[in-house]
């Protein structure tokens, strides 16, 4: 039986994901919405695989990989996110995860993928396996992006995306004044003055600015 922890806090995804893993006879669900409740679970569970979303309030998803990789370093973790690819697969990877899984997947897939970090190999889409295969491939200076931490790559990619500092804030379940003081730290670290350079900097490299209304 393959034990599997959903952790996603909207509550229509998780009880969709929940209903393709039942439907298969050798495994086991459980689900819940916020990422400092599943490392709990995962300490009196003994879960095998973690389908985690990258984006939580709170805690990240990425932050919370890192805890899981620290705490429970048995446990796969198969990220799965609306973010496209090229904005979050290599962190992922990078951070410790299994597999990384965009939400506009077929249900085969999902289950395929948690079958192959369960048996302990790692998953990856074609598409992400083409992104790995130019990262290696590339010989180049490291881009002013990738000098960033990961809760600060999230703020550049909302501040991309058109959103306020406000709104960042309410997303994250962080102060404003938090917010703040990353937007400060990206601007010094990618060496930029304002929001507009940042938006028009995030378009030249690719990062993709997502609609400000979609948050997943």
């Amino acid at each position: 039986m393959i034990r599997i922890l959903i952790v996603d806090d909207h509550p229509i995804v998780r009880k969709g994901l929940r209903q393709i893993v039942s439907d298969e006879q050798d495994m086991a669900v459980a689900e819940t919405g916020d990422a400092r409740e599943a490392l709990g679970m995962a300490s009196a569970n003994p879960f095998d695989v973690v389908v985690l979303d990258i984006n939580l309030p709170g805690m990240s998803g990425i932050e919370a990989l890192s805890q899981f990789r620290a705490l429970h370093p048995r446990i796969q973790v198969l990220i799965l996110s609306a973010h496209p690819e090229t904005e979050f697969a290599i962190r992922a990877l990078r951070a410790g995860a299994a597999g990384y899984l965009n939400k506009d997947l077929a249900p085969e897939e999902l289950i395929g993928a948690i079958r192959r970090i369960a048996s302990g190999r790692k998953y990856v889409s074609a598409a992400v396996a083409e992104i790995l295969a130019d990262a290696v491939g590339r010989d180049e200076e490291q881009p002013p992006h990738e000098t960033l931490s990961d809760r600060e790559y999230e703020v550049l990619l909302s501040i991309a995306a058109g959103r306020t500092v406000s709104e960042i804030a309410a997303e994250m379940s962080l102060s404003v004044k938090t917010i703040s003081t990353y937007r400060t730290r990206i601007l010094e670290k990618m060496q930029l003055r304002n929001n507009a350079e940042l938006m028009k900097y995030a378009l030249s490299a690719g990062l993709g600015a997502r609609d400000s209304q979609d948050k997943h």
